[in-house]
């Protein structure tokens, strides 16, 4: 008979040539468990999907009250269902006024392909700007988007009328112009290691937007529900977006995204032609339970109020010669390296030790630290032992 490893192999699609192959059979609070018990404690969140940790207790018993009810019922957007409405109700209360409208989906890229469309429908414009390695999704809209040709070569032509320009580069907002529908910008990139866009420029941006007619779309998709030490990493700033783009740590495991907006921009999507945007699963029962019981916990258990200090407590344990920069905010960091061979060193290490860590797609010379808001200050001396034990052996 054939492992289950043997089995993973064999029929389940392969993304790469070299998989982990990390075989997990059940996980609890910061942890994996491996079918020999072995214990992993999780740094990375699942890619900052499990922000108050695994299968936390008030989600999943959400979870399971939703499915005493109802499961999926019809296409999104016909019928009243509580979970919904009442999620969209809470994300409300906690946005500035002009992000009230919410359109609920089931990834992150979904929420990217819905927002391109309605800043053009928005608009009736067709440019897009977007960022050297900025990362949105893979489908093939958000691939568009993507700020890295190597990813991207395959797969054209994509969509036209994308220019990219440089973070933090106050020259290059002339290219924001009367034929621009949105800009969309990371409020702070992910995969290019961690890029925290300077303050003075995130404002200049939205005012040239909003001079332009742009619309300023910011993907939330990795530094929102308190990940950055606020609720959405657009408050560090001042600003307020046209678009917010939300998934990954929304669900508390579950999956779901949503893209927000105004009722006016968004209800340019009920005609003309009607059904603008539709999805068979967005907005899923059980999901939106899952994710209305994570936003209720995170604020209940006031774990956003923790983060800076969690934050501190990394960067003050994790001083080494052979780290170049810590880069983020929050529990949203990047551990640059210099390379991607130390970085290889450290994980394949960190691995076998019990911890799991990762790197990033546009930039591999740095170490992914998003890890769930719950971890403890003794988690997070344990885990900085083991990286800098990681580190000291390396070349």
């Amino acid at each position: 008979m054939l492992s289950l490893k043997q089995l993973f192999l064999l029929n389940t699609a392969q993304t790469s040539s070299s998989p982990k192959l990390l075989e997990i059979e059940r996980s609890e609070g910061m942890y994996l468990f491996s079918p020999e018990g072995k214990r992993y404690m999780d740094l990375i969140s699942g890619f900052a999907v499990s922000n108050l940790g695994h299968r936390h207790p008030k989600v999943v018993q959400a979870i399971k009250d939703q499915l005493d009810r109802f499961m999926h019922i019809t296409v999104f957007g016909e019928y009243v269902q509580a979970p919904q409405v009442k999620l969209a109700e809470k994300l409300s209360t906690l946005l500035p006024e002009n992000l009230s409208s919410v359109y609920f989906v089931n990834s992150g890229a979904e929420a990217t392909e819905g927002a391109l469309k309605l800043a053009k429908r928005f608009t009736n414009r067709s440019e897009i700007i977007a960022f050297d390695k900025a990362y949105h999704g893979s489908t093939h809209g958000a691939l568009s988007v993507m700020g890295n040709e190597q990813y991207k070569q395959a797969y054209r032509p994509l969509l036209p009328d994308i220019r990219f320009i440089k973070l933090n580069d106050p020259g290059a907002l002339d290219w924001i112009t009367e034929n621009t529908a949105a800009v969309i910008l990371e409020t702070i990139q992910g995969e290019a290691g961690i890029r925290v866009p300077d303050l003075d420029y995130l404002k200049a941006l939205r005012k040239r937007c909003s001079e332009k007619g742009a619309l300023l779309i910011l993907d939330e998709i990795q530094a929102g529900f308190g990940r950055t030490g606020k609720l959405f990493a657009f408050e560090h700033f001042g600003i307020v977006p046209d678009v917010l783009l939300l998934a990954k740590g929304m669900g508390g495991g579950m999956p779901i995204g949503a893209f927000i907006a105004s009722k006016e921009i968004m209800g340019v999507l009920k005609e003309n032609p009607i059904l603008g945007h539709i999805t068979t699963f967005g907005g899923h029962p059980v999901s939106c339970a899952a994710s209305l019981a994570t936003l209720e916990t995170i604020l209940e258990e006031e774990l956003i109020a923790q983060v800076p200090e969690k934050e501190k407590l990394f960067r003050d344990l994790l001083k080494h010669p052979k780290i170049k920069e810590i880069r983020g905010k929050g529990l949203m960091l990047g551990i640059d390296l210099g390379g991607f061979s130390r970085v290889e060193q450290v994980s394949n290490y960190c691995q076998d030790k019990g911890l799991i860590i990762d790197w990033f797609l546009h930039y591999d010379g740095a170490l992914r630290l998003a890890p769930p808001l719950i971890i403890s200050e003794a988690e997070i001396r344990e885990a900085c032992q083991i990286i800098l034990e990681a580190i000291e052996l390396t070349d």
